[in-house]
């Protein structure tokens, strides 16, 4: 027995002294390598690493002791960190923490990410205080977090060309390029600051509410709602950290949980096509970052993400599931699969056309993606008339576009700094450039050649098709050749998805009930992440944890969606754009207690010069695009696609229905206990997908960014208007004589034959 015990105090002395010259792979024995050992961000980490006694260099990303004996003192302090870092962080990545751990190697990117939109939400917050009524105004003023834009207009990444074209664009709207961002103000604290308040006040009160716990929870700052489809990383790990649907960890980490669910996918960084991701469980490798992880956040809103893989939200549970259950609900939703965008069809990534200005921004403080994004469909696919790099700066930004010269716009031989530290590209004859004059870098001209290339993140590289050249060697389909050669106006006038998006989500109405009744709360996600630690860590962010909550819940319901063609309106730009509902907010405020203190209010506000409706139609590019466009007949002879709504449109909405036995003859119900079906939405006496009147009475507002959008011009609207142009042939139809003469074809024409026919006829006329 004696012999037994000194044996194992001999092996703990032995295991402690191993320990003490041991490192983090002691514990973590088969972790995943962030980056694979050869590339040059590994060796960085390892080389700061070694500085401080870490040759594995774990300690330079996570903190913590890697001469500790004990696991709690290994998770502790982080002696000697060169970035200043305090405490072990589980997500390096964090927003509150980044500067010093990403921010080692990445100081100009993460500096930057601090005041683009993904961090700031800015355009959000802007766009929801204005259908609330809240702030009747496109100036830009809060952000989920103050901060200030102390650097001066000119952007911090970018070519000259860029810098100029920004700096013009942020001279001319002010307003959507705010020098200051104020935190989003606070929502009632108690009962006792309900109770003083107007109902102008409550409003306003209740947009509060609203947005900080249902709009706000996808900024970087915080982690965001934990469940299926909704598990990412904060800050930088939101986006370069994998994390499954089920947040199941699946690689070789022997310390983490492989049945909890919440975890990474693999202890892996996500990013260009260099960056390799390799899953032990199944065996795949894969590089770039899906658009599943974007979607973890672009699932609501104007819902691109889900849109882009071909996925509309639907109420049903339907078809069901093994055991007779209901379709499982990712992101919170349950879904049917529609047509996904060509582009993902494709394989590509968000990544292969959005760029790093587009997702980390340029140092400037954006209040709106307009702002932030800058790119065009022309700038890979350029037009029937001109190659991509024949267009000038500016091209597809019609008013945005500020003093730009007129020569072409070329191509670039080299990469600015900024874009050097990811994969790069040979440019064989040239990098293809954005509208706002920086080089796409993984979109080459071929050398010798007009074919472009585009480099995808995935793996594969693709032949993009060029307007120009399928006109020139007259490929373009029929439709093609007049829609985008013949009828000039449209490759002039219209933004390339208002044809070639297939479909649109829809979900019109947004029925909000902010309910203030006593035990009635709800996450805060501002204030949650307003209560970071040294460790990277926000009130919410742990598993287990819930986040600081706020007096007063709030819900919404909608009135119906859609997802066929979408109505056509005008954007900030001034193209034809397709148009959805935004924030399409009906309000209902319920008191302390119990009593309605406001019900189904829908607030007015300027656009446009008219005083209107401040339900939102907000111009989009929904991310379905398809070859094929939509016809000719689904915008000139639609009533809705024009503005003016469904023919079928709900009506009476003004006014409460009810449903019930009743003298049809007088129109008195016949029951005294007739109660009220639907309750009246004041002034809404026109249904939800019209936004103005066939003699130009705007009803709603159409996008609360920009001076220029708005529904489509007066004049506008009568040109494209084709209603009932049948009738030109067919109110002859009784006229046997003359139609024998015409109908020379036997049987009923098809579609094809039509056209053919009035072409003959067209022809045979003017000889």
């Amino acid at each position: 027995m004696l012999k037994s015990s000194f044996a194992k105090v001999l092996f703990l002395i032995a295991l402690i002294s191993t320990w003490a010259f041991a490192d983090c792979l002691t514990c973590h024995k088969g972790i995943e390598h962030i980056r694979s050992e050869d590339s040059g961000m590994m060796k960085q980490i390892k080389a700061l690493g070694a500085g401080v006694g870490d040759p594995a260099g774990c300690t330079i990303c996570h903190g913590g002791n890697v001469k500790a004996t004990t696991k709690e003192m290994a998770h502790k302090g982080a002696p000697n960190h060169p970035g200043g870092l305090e405490a072990f962080v589980r997500d390096p990545g964090s927003y509150w923490i980044m500067d010093k751990t990403c921010g080692l190697c990445h100081a100009d990117t993460v500096a930057n990410m601090k005041k683009a939109l993904m961090a700031t939400e800015a355009g959000k917050i802007q766009g929801n205080l204005h259908t609330f009524g809240s702030e009747d105004t496109q100036k830009v003023k809060f952000g989920d977090y103050a901060i200030k834009d102390t650097d001066g207009k000119t952007p911090a990444w970018g070519t000259k060309t860029y810098k100029d074209y920004m700096v013009a664009m942020i001279n001319k709207y002010p307003d959507q390029f705010p020098t200051e961002l104020k935190q989003l103000p606070l929502p009632p604290q108690s009962d006792k600051d309900l109770s003083k308040m107007t109902e102008k006040e409550l409003g306003y009160a209740a947009s509060i509410s609203y947005q900080r716990s249902d709009c706000q929870r996808c900024h970087i700052g915080v982690r965001g709602r934990k469940g299926r489809g909704d598990w990412r990383g904060m800050g930088c790990s939101a986006c370069h950290i994998p994390y499954g649907n089920e947040g199941i960890y699946e690689g070789n980490d022997p310390t983490i949980n492989k049945k909890e669910h919440g975890h990474l996918l693999v202890h892996e960084m996500q990013a260009t096509r260099d960056a390799k991701v390799f899953v032990p469980s199944t065996g795949v490798t894969f590089s770039g970052i899906h658009p599943e992880t974007c979607n973890s956040c672009h699932n609501r809103g104007k819902r691109i993400g889900v849109s882009y893989m071909g996925m509309m939200e639907q109420p049903y549970g339907s078809p069901l599931m093994p055991g007779g259950k209901a379709q499982s609900k990712t992101h919170g939703k349950r879904y049917q699969h529609l047509k996904s965008d060509i582009h993902f069809r494709a394989g590509m990534t968000c990544q292969d056309c959005h760029t790093s200005i587009d997702m980390h921004g340029d140092g400037t403080l954006f209040g709106t993606t307009l702002g932030q994004v800058e790119i065009e469909c022309s700038d890979c696919h350029g037009t029937t008339r001109k190659f991509p790099w024949e267009l000038k700066i500016g091209y597809g930004e019609k008013n945005l576009a500020v003093n730009t010269s007129k020569k072409a716009r070329g191509l670039a031989k080299t990469l600015p700094g900024y874009m050097q530290k990811g994969t790069v590209y040979n440019p064989e004859g040239g990098y293809l450039l954005s509208t706002r004059g920086n080089p796409l870098g993984n979109v080459v001209k071929a050398k010798g050649s007009n074919e472009v290339i585009a480099h995808l993140a995935n793996g594969k590289d693709l032949i993009v098709p060029i307007l120009k050249s399928l006109e020139v060697k007259k490929e373009l389909s029929k439709n093609g050749q007049v829609a985008m050669f013949d009828v000039k106006e449209h490759m002039n006038k219209l933004e390339c998805y208002s044809c070639h998006s297939s479909w649109a989500p829809q979900c019109y109405g947004c029925h909000v009930k902010v309910d203030y009744r006593k035990g009635k709360s709800k996450i805060d996600w501002i204030a949650s992440g307003s209560t970071h630690f040294k460790n990277g860590e926000t009130s919410e962010s742990v598993l287990g944890t819930k986040g600081k909550r706020q007096i007063g819940k709030a819900s919404e319901t909608r009135s119906y969606t859609e997802w066929e063609n979408p109505i056509l309106g005008i954007n900030g730009e001034g193209l034809v754009t397709p148009i959805i509902p935004g924030c399409q907010v009906t309000y209902t405020v319920i008191g302390p207690n119990g009593k309605t203190l406001i019900l189904n209010k829908q607030a007015r506000v300027h656009d446009n010069g008219h005083i209107v409706d401040a339900i939102d139609m907000s111009p989009v590019q929904p991310h379905t695009t398809t070859k094929h466009a939509r016809t000719c007949e689904s915008c000139h002879s639609s009533q809705k696609a024009l503005g003016y709504g469904k023919k079928n449109s709900l009506i009476d909405q003004d006014k409460n229905v009810k449903i019930d036995l009743q003298d049809l003859a007088t129109g008195k119900f016949a029951s005294s206990h007739t109660t009220v079906q639907m309750e009246a939405i004041p002034g809404m006496n026109f249904g939800w997908s019209q936004v103005v009147t066939r003699d130009g009475k705007q009803l709603t507002n159409v996008g609360s960014h920009w001076p220029a959008s708005r529904p489509l011009d007066q004049d506008m609207r009568v040109k494209m208007e084709r209603t009932g142009v049948c009738m030109g042939c067919h109110q002859n139809m009784t006229n046997k004589q003359l139609w024998d003469k015409v109908n020379t074809t036997p049987g009923i024409l098809t579609d094809k034959d039509h056209i053919n026919k009035v072409n003959s006829i067209l022809h045979k006329s003017v000889k």
